[in-house]
């Protein structure tokens, strides 16, 4: 049974790729929830898993064990036609690549209006228009792929993705090719999209800089969420009556705050940089409880030595 509060619920997710020699674990029992109109980034490094949970909700892949819900669907139990469906209506794809976004040799309207044609949207080339409006595109409807910038290629795929009314946009690394001030434009269009239509959005991404752009940032280490980053409610205000984002490209955690995510085993994972800063000599830590917290220490140098 799913919570109605969320559109997008997981619980241990694990995927394994296999191949004739190997097996990759991509995701180690991920536990994840996405609010109905949250906007939301995945950061990671590569191989993080980060994609890989994104193309799960996409309907692109499916998962090895653990459960998947989107909007009270279970993906597991969906059978192809229901699959295909669901990507035709549920979800809007970005991806960072243009070449899979746009078809090069039409112009900007008929590459909006071609997911319509699937579903025989009404008044197609009018609704196209008016998506390409929503994205500060309307300007550039006749233009095909070879007359526009990486950023206007972006915004029209959004547009495309946008085509057939999803409950969920999933971007893929939609800032990857294109310069910080475009970038924070792109970033623009989506909070705008999250705020005037209540659309959710999920962007999986490696810029930090998308801080101070979305509510909640998720950052993925070795398969599974490792912390959070909230939105400052004092912040989020602050953003909200100014409308306008940060150009410098450089990343603001001060506007959320932060905190380690534990698994059902009260795991937690431990940053990379604070583990150096323990200088271990090994695998083995101290815990303690002081006031209330938990310590963490490098053993003392002579019980290493035997």
């Amino acid at each position: 049974m799913t919570d109605t509060e969320y559109i997008i619920e997981c619980d241990n997710l694990v995927k394994i790729y296999k191949t004739d020699e190997t097996e990759v674990m991509a995701l180690q029992g991920m536990d994840c929830k996405v609010a109905r109109g949250e906007l939301m980034a995945i950061i990671g490094n590569s191989g993080s898993g980060k994609s890989t949970f994104l193309n799960m909700i996409g309907g692109l892949d499916r998962p090895t064990a653990g459960r998947l819900y989107v909007d009270g669907l279970d993906l597991f139990r969906l059978n192809e036609k229901e699959l295909v469906e669901y990507k035709r209506s549920k979800v809007g794809f970005v991806w960072q690549n243009n070449a899979r976004n746009l078809i090069p040799y039409l112009p900007a309207w008929q590459n909006v209006q071609m997911p319509m044609l699937l579903k025989r949207w009404p008044n197609g080339k009018q609704r196209a228009e008016e998506l390409l409006d929503l994205v500060g595109m309307g300007h550039k409807k006749h233009a095909k792929l070879s007359e526009l910038s990486g950023g206007e290629q972006q915004r029209i795929a959004i547009a495309i993705a946008l085509a057939n009314d999803p409950d969920i946009l999933l971007a893929d690394e939609p800032t990857g090719s294109v310069d910080p001030q475009t970038a924070s434009y792109i970033f623009g269009t989506f909070q705008r999209l999250n705020r005037e239509l209540g659309l959710t959005i999920v962007i999986v991404t490696h810029d930090l800089s998308v801080a101070d752009k979305v509510s909640r940032v998720v950052s993925i280490r070795d398969g599974k969420i490792s912390s959070e980053r909230i939105m400052k409610t004092d912040y989020a205000g602050r953003m909200e009556s100014v409308g306008t984002l940060d150009t410098s490209g450089e990343a603001h955690f001060t506007s959320h705050e932060e905190f380690a995510i534990l698994d059902r085993n009260g795991r937690v994972q431990i940053p990379p940089e604070f583990l150096s800063a323990l200088e271990l000599e090994g695998n083995r830590v101290k815990l303690a409880m002081e006031d209330g917290k938990v310590v963490i220490q490098a053993p003392a140098r002579e019980s290493n030595q035997s």
